[in-house]
C-alpha cells in the first residue's frame, strides 16, 4: 500500500501551488533620460567597475585596491554574504527528505513484586530515520525564494559597500591633495610676505616708509605664518582619514604616511557625461537592486505566513534493528520498520496564524516604500551630481580668470608702489586678494574632481559612451 500510494504523494507535493502573492517589480514612472536628445541604447552603456582609473593616477589605483582588499567595513558586509549564503542552502535543504541515523542502548530491571519478579534486560537497537514535509502549499519553496532574495541583496549591498569605500578613498584622497596644494601656496605665500616684512622693516629704520606701512607688512606676514599650522593640522587629519579607509593597523597609523601621486592640477577631470543617458542605467546601482531584492524577499514571506492557514503533512519512515545481543544487531530477525504521516493543522489560535500574515503584508509594505525611496534618493543624487559637475567646471573657469587678472594687478600695484606712485595698502589689498584666488582655484579644482566622483557613485559605478562604428 505503502509503495502504491508514494508517487502519488510525490506528485501532489511536487505539484503543489505556492501561496502567497508572485513577485512582481513595482511600476515606477521613469523618465526617458537625463538630458535632451535621442537616448543612447542601454545594451551600449557600461558600467565601469574600475572607474577610479579614469583620474588617471597610479597612487590612486593602488590606494583604492589596497582599501578593497582590507577595509573593515567591506569585511563585514562580505561575511553578511557567506551568513546569508548559508542561510540559503539551509532553506534549500528543508525542501528535500532528511535522513538520519540513530543508535541507543538501554539496561533495565524490573520490579521483584511483578508478577514476572526480578528481571535484568539489555536491548540494543540501530535505526535509520528518513523524514521529509510534504511541501503541498509552497511554504519551504517560499521561504527558499526568501532566502535567495536576501542571498541576492546580501551581494549588492556589498558591492554598495564596495563602490562607497572606492568613493570615498577617491574623495579623501582629492581632498589632501587640495590641502597640499593650499598648504604649498600658504607657505610660499608666507615667504613673499616675510621677504616683504623685511624689505618693510629696513626701509621704516632708514625712514623711506611709515611705521604704518611696516606694521601693515609684518601682520600680513603673521596672517600667512598662522594658518600655516591649521593647513598642516588639515593634512594629518586627510591622511589619518584615509589610512584609516584603507584599513591599515594602529601601528601602520602611526608608523607610515600615504603616498601622494599626481598633483592635483595633474589629475584628470574624467570628460562629461553624453547626452541622453537612459534611466535604466541607474537602476543598475546595487543599492537599488538590494532594495528590490528585500522586497521580493518580503513578498515571498507573505505566502510563509500564509501557509500556517493549511495542514502540515509529514511523513516517517524507520528502519532499523533492536537486540538484546550485540552480536546479533544486525540478524534477520531482529529487523524493524515503521512508516508515520502525520497531519496538523491550527483549528483555533486566537488569531494567531492572521496576525502573522498581518505583520508579514506590513513587513512588505515597509520594503515597498525603502524601495520606493531608494529610486526617489538615487534620482535626486543623480540630478545633484550632473548639476554639481556643471557648476563646478564653471566655476573653477572663472575663478582662473579672476586669478590671471588678480596676478596682474599684484604685479602692476608693486611697480606703483616702487616708484612711489601708490600707497603700500595697494600692494596688500592686490596679495591678499590673489592669495584667497589661488586657495579658491584650488577648491574649485578640488570640487570639480569630487563631482566627478559623485556622478560615478550615482551612476552606480560609472559609464562608458557608446561604441562608434
Amino acid at each position: 500500500m505503502l509503495n502504491k500510494s508514494l508517487p502519488l504523494w510525490l506528485a501532489i507535493a511536487l505539484t503543489g501551488c505556492a501561496v502567497g502573492p508572485d513577485y512582481t517589480r513595482p511600476a515606477v514612472e521613469m523618465p526617458n533620460a537625463w538630458q535632451a536628445g535621442a537616448p543612447a541604447p542601454a545594451a551600449d552603456i557600461k558600467v565601469a567597475p574600475d572607474w577610479w582609473k579614469s583620474f588617471n593616477d597610479p597612487v590612486l589605483d593602488q590606494l583604492v585596491d589596497e582599501a578593497l582588499a582590507y577595509n573593515r567595513n567591506l569585511a563585514q558586509a562580505a561575511a553578511r554574504v557567506e551568513e546569508a549564503r548559508a542561510q540559503a542552502g539551509i532553506a534549500r535543504a528543508n525542501l528535500a527528505p532528511q535522513l538520519s541515523a540513530n543508535a541507543g542502548y538501554q539496561r533495565g530491571r524490573t520490579s521483584a513484586e511483578s508478577a514476572s519478579g526480578a528481571l535484568v534486560s539489555d536491548a540494543r537497537t540501530a535505526n535509520g530515520v528518513l523524514s521529509w514535509e510534504l511541501d503541498l502549499w509552497g511554504k519551504l519553496r517560499r521561504a527558499n525564494e526568501a532566502a535567495l532574495a536576501n542571498l541576492a541583496a546580501s551581494e549588492y549591498t556589498r558591492d554598495a559597500t564596495r563602490l562607497s569605500i572606492a568613493a570615498a578613498v577617491a574623495q579623501t584622497y582629492f581632498q589632501l591633495r587640495s590641502f597640499d596644494a593650499q598648504l604649498d601656496i600658504t607657505r610660499r605665500t608666507l615667504v613673499s610676505r616675510e621677504e616683504s616684512l623685511r624689505i618693510n622693516k629696513r626701509r621704516f629704520e632708514g625712514g623711506v616708509t611709515s611705521e604704518l606701512t611696516y606694521r601693515q607688512a609684518e601682520a600680513e606676514a603673521a596672517s600667512a605664518r598662522a594658518a600655516v599650522p591649521s593647513l598642516e593640522q588639515a593634512v594629518t587629519q586627510s591622511e589619518n582619514a584615509l589610512a584609516i579607509l584603507l584599513g591599515r593597523s594602529p601601528r601602520a597609523l602611526v608608523d607610515s604616511k600615504v603616498a601622494r601621486g599626481n598633483a592635483l592640477e595633474a589629475l584628470q577631470v574624467p570628460v562629461n557625461i553624453p547626452s541622453g543617458l537612459p534611466s535604466e542605467l541607474l537602476m543598475r546601482r546595487p543599492d537599488l537592486q538590494a532594495a528590490e531584492q528585500q522586497l521580493k524577499a518580503a513578498n515571498a514571506r507573505i505566502g510563509v505566513a500564509r501557509a500556517a492557514y493549511f495542514p502540515s503533512i509529514g511523513l516517517t519512515g524507520l528502519l532499523g534493528s533492536q537486540s538484546t545481543a550485540l552480536d546479533t544487531l544486525f540478524t534477520g530477525p531482529t529487523r524493524t520498520w515503521s512508516f508515520v504521516g502525520n497531519l496538523a493543522m491550527p483549528i483555533f489560535d486566537w488569531g494567531k496564524t492572521g496576525a502573522g500574515v498581518d505583520a508579514a503584508s506590513a513587513q512588505q509594505k515597509q520594503a515597498l516604500a525603502a524601495y520606493e525611496l531608494a529610486i526617489q534618493s538615487a534620482f535626486g543624487e543623480t540630478l545633484d551630481a550632473l548639476s554639481f559637475t556643471r557648476t563646478s567646471r564653471d566655476r573653477q573657469a572663472a575663478l582662473f580668470t579672476q586669478l590671471q587678472a588678480l596676478q596682474e594687478s599684484l604685479r602692476l600695484a608693486r611697480l606703483r608702489y616702487d616708484n612711489g606712485y601708490s600707497s603700500y595698502l595697494e600692494v596688500l589689498d592686490s596679495e591678499r586678494g590673489s592669495y584667497q584666488a589661488e586657495l579658491q582655484l584650488v577648491s574649485a579644482r578640488q570640487d570639480q574632481l569630487q563631482a566627478s566622483v559623485n556622478l560615478y557613485k550615482a551612476l552606480g559605478g560609472g559609464w562608458s559612451a557608446p561604441t562608434q562604428h
